[in-house]
C-alpha cells in the first residue's frame, strides 16, 4: 500500500535561529506506485525523481495548504464592450491571485475577447446578448462542471479593484460565510441610496451596496446560483440575494475600495425608464419572494464588528 511514515525530528542546523524540527517524512510502498506520483510532483514543487522527496512533496502541501487551494479558484468576470479595460483587469487579476481567470464574453461587438485572451484569459463567447447576471451564471455553471472551490467575480470595467479579491476570500475564510461581498457605501448616489433602503425594508436583507459585483462565492453558492432557478432572474442583486437566502446561505459583507467607470456609465440606471423598470422588477420580485425563505439570515458586516 502506498503511503508515507513520519520518523522523529531531526535537530535544527547550526546557524539556524529560532528554527523548528522538521520532520522527517519516509515513503512507504511499492515504487511503480511512487512512478505514478512523478508527473504531479516535477511541475508542482521542481524535485527530482526518486522516493528520498516524497516527504518533501508532500511536506509542501502540509506547510503551505494555500498552494492547493489556489488551483480550485476560478476569476468569473462578464464582459460587455470592454476592450479598453478587461487585459488590464485580467492581468491584475493574476498578478494578485494566481488563479485561472474565466472572461464570459457577453456577445461584444469590440476586441473584448481577442484583448481577454492575449492576457492569458479563457473566453466565453456567448452568442446573444444575456446581460451580467446571465454572463455570471455561465461562469458559474463552467466553474461547477469544472469542480472549483471558490469562484470570485469582479467587473471587466476597472471599477473593482483586483488586490481587494485575497482580503475577500480571507475574509470568508475565518467567518465561514458562503457569499462575500465587497462594497463600497461611497460611491452610492442619494437615488440609490433611498431605493436600497427601500429594498432592505422590503426584502430584510442587510446588505449595503445590492449592486456590487465583487464576490467570493463558496461550493454551495455556486451550486445554488449554477441551478435553472437562477436562470430566471435578470440581474444579479436582489434576485440573486434573495435566492441565496432562500436556500439557507450567509452573506457577509467587507468595506473595499472601488474606482469610478473609466469608460461608459451603469446600464441598470443608464434612463429614468430604466430606473423606473428596474424599480418596478424587483418590487414585484421581492413580493413574490416574501415568505418563501427559510428562516431569516442577518448579513453580517465586517466593518461594524471591526
Amino acid at each position: 500500500m502506498l503511503g508515507f511514515a513520519c520518523a522523529h525530528p531531526q535537530p535544527a542546523p547550526q546557524g539556524c535561529c529560532g528554527a523548528r524540527p522538521a520532520l522527517q517524512w519516509r515513503f512507504e510502498g511499492p515504487r511503480p506506485a511512487f512512478d505514478r506520483l512523478r508527473p504531479v510532483a516535477r511541475p508542482l514543487t521542481g524535485l527530482s525523481h526518486g522516493p528520498d522527496n516524497a516527504g518533501t512533496f508532500v511536506r509542501a502541501f502540509l506547510v503551505h495548504p494555500d498552494r492547493c487551494s489556489t488551483l480550485r479558484l476560478l476569476a468569473v468576470i462578464p464582459a460587455y464592450n470592454e476592450a479598453a479595460t478587461v487585459g488590464e483587469v485580467v492581468a491584475r487579476v493574476v498578478d494578485a491571485m494566481g488563479c485561472d481567470v474565466l472572461v464570459v464574453n457577453d456577445a461584444s461587438c469590440d476586441d473584448t475577447a481577442a484583448v481577454a485572451r492575449a492576457r492569458g484569459a479563457v473566453v466565453l463567447d456567448l452568442p446573444w446578448r444575456l446581460g451580467a447576471w446571465g454572463a455570471t451564471q455561465t461562469g458559474m455553471r463552467y466553474a461547477r462542471r469544472k469542480d472549483y472551490a471558490r469562484v470570485l467575480t469582479l467587473d471587466a470595467d476597472g471599477q473593482h479593484h483586483p488586490q481587494e479579491l485575497p482580503r475577500l476570500l480571507a475574509e470568508q475564510r475565518r467567518t465561514g460565510a458562503n457569499v462575500t461581498i465587497g462594497t463600497c457605501t461611497q460611491r452610492l448616489s442619494i437615488p440609490k441610496r433611498l431605493a436600497w433602503r427601500y429594498f432592505r425594508l422590503l426584502t430584510g436583507i442587510g446588505v449595503q451596496d445590492f449592486t456590487s459585483g465583487l464576490r467570493v462565492y463558496d461550493r454551495r453558492a455556486i451550486r445554488a446560483l449554477a441551478s435553472p432557478e437562477a436562470s430566471l432572474l435578470d440581474y444579479q442583486d436582489l434576485g440573486v440575494l434573495m435566492l441565496l437566502r432562500k436556500k439557507g446561505l450567509r452573506l457577509q459583507e467587507l468595506p473595499t475600495l472601488m474606482s469610478p467607470r473609466r469608460t461608459g456609465g451603469s446600464r441598470v440606471f443608464s434612463s429614468w425608464f430604466m430606473v423606473a423598470r428596474y424599480m418596478l422588477h424587483t418590487t414585484v420580485l421581492c413580493f413574490a419572494q416574501i415568505g418563501a425563505a427559510q428562516t431569516p439570515h442577518h448579513t453580517d458586516r465586517a466593518g461594524a464588528r471591526a
